[in-house]
């Protein structure tokens, strides 16, 4: 079943391209990764879907309604949550008060937000630390903070915008996890990824750009052996036999 589509995106700034004509289906349950050098326009991509940035032309399908510029708000309260590449957590306020005032975006009562963001927490593994500071977590935990916040939405669809990077070995082991974890829950993910042993690891279909533009699909396996990909942007230490 398909949850997600992007049909023939195009965004401008001013003459430049930085998305030029891509097309891509996401299918219900599916870790589907998007990978590209910097600056190839995935960020972008994410920001068009939430409706960041206008789109110059094209159209975003999700569960068959076309959400192409529909407000930032209604997109997140019709299911689908983001988490941001420069992690900017609410620094002052306490891990539960962060994630509580993202459950707010679907229930009215503070103690309705206080469960969900409880039952979050505990689902991400971040319960133990609910009364620190934002700011003063580590940055593997922040990254953990920005998944549980996009979480306390309850969305169906998840974009995570390079949430291993800066992760140390065993925090990216945990980051893994905890993404396995989240689509075992029913959450279909988008991931934007640096890091290739979280991308090839857990992504079930990659599709790849460059100069805003599509140059291969498939599984990860085919994406990591195809020559415009290597060549763009994996060198051949990635290609798989």
């Amino acid at each position: 079943m398909i949850l997600f589509e992007i049909k023939n995106l195009v965004k401008h700034f001013g003459g430049l391209a930085a998305v030029d004509n891509v097309s891509f289906q996401v299918e219900k349950g599916e870790i589907f990764g998007l990978i590209g050098p910097n600056g190839s326009g995935k960020t972008t991509i994410f920001n068009c879907i939430s409706s960041y940035y206008p789109v110059t032309g094209g159209n975003i399908y999700f569960k068959d309604q076309k959400i192409t510029g529909m407000k930032t708000n209604k997109i997140c309260k019709i299911g689908i949550g983001r988490t941001f590449q420069v992690v900017k957590p609410l620094g002052r306020l306490s891990v539960l008060d962060n994630v509580i005032a993202a459950a707010f975006s679907k229930v009215q009562t503070k103690h309705e937000a206080r469960d969900v963001a409880m039952e979050t927490l505990e689902f991400c593994g971040l319960s133990h630390r609910k009364e620190i500071i934002a700011r003063s977590l580590p940055i593997g935990e922040r990254k953990r903070l920005e998944i549980t916040r996009a979480m306390a939405t309850r969305p169906e669809l998840l974009l995570l915008d390079e949430t291993a990077a800066g992760l140390n070995p065993t925090e990216l082991d945990e980051a893994i996890d905890l993404i396995r974890k989240i689509r075992d829950k029913g959450v279909t993910i988008i991931i934007v990824e640096h890091i290739m042993k979280v991308i090839m690891t857990i992504s079930d279909r990659i599709h790849a750009i460059n100069f805003g533009q599509t140059i291969a699909e498939g599984v990860p396996k085919e994406v990591s052996n195809n020559k415009a990909v290597i060549e763009a942007y994996l060198g051949e230490e990635y290609a798989q036999g």
